[in-house]
């Protein structure tokens, strides 16, 4: 038998085995678990998709709450880092950009909200970070800043499970339940401005 022949064959099954099957079935296992997941986690809205709640979306309207910098700004095209250095004036001077934006009170801003995920594209910040921002979002909604942080509080997941300790908020998520709940928050708690 030819070897070249003998090779091409072992490469074929191969990449059956490896590729295509291998590749079909946690496909078809994923679809079949959890199939919103394997889809793209997507929002749907109208009948339409208008996002997928695992890449980060831009916010700065003062009644939403805000992620940190982002050196793609947000655009799913392609992740990326600031790939600039601890000491780059260029990362302190943004830094300091985004702590003056944030400041509304004595309260040392977090890190999570003046500071880059790895690609960009992170959606999700952790719990003190929105906390940090209940007062400027409940302010600039009319609502009690009390039932903006109930909402945190709820949305607030270990993505682990018990395996990880830290809780994360998905910015996206919460903004989106913070206009759903608006019109009901105002009238439960009696608190429009």
């Amino acid at each position: 038998m030819n070897p070249v022949l003998s090779r091409l064959r072992v490469a074929a099954a191969t990449f059956g085995i490896c590729v295509v099957g291998y590749t079909g079935a946690i496909l078809g296992f994923a679809q079949a678990v959890k199939p919103d997941t394997a889809n793209g986690s997507l929002i749907v809205a109208d009948g339409k998709v208008i996002c997928s709640h695992l890449i980060a979306q831009g916010f700065s309207a003062p009644q939403y709450v805000w992620l940190g910098p982002s050196a793609v700004d947000y655009g799913a095209g392609g992740a990326r880092g600031s790939n600039l250095s601890p000491a780059n004036p260029a990362l302190a001077d943004r830094a300091a950009d985004l702590i003056a934006a944030h400041r509304g009170g004595a309260a040392a801003v977090p890190a999570d909200l003046v500071t880059a995920s790895g690609g960009g594209l992170d959606p999700n910040i952790a719990p003190g970070g929105a906390i940090f921002q209940a007062l400027r979002v409940a302010d600039a909604r009319g609502v009690d800043p009390a039932a903006v942080a109930a909402i945190i509080d709820r949305l607030a997941l270990r993505p682990g499970g018990m395996l990880t300790p830290d809780r994360i908020v998905n910015v996206l998520v919460l903004n989106l339940t913070l206009d759903a709940k608006r019109h009901r928050l105002r009238s439960q708690t009696g608190f429009v401005r």
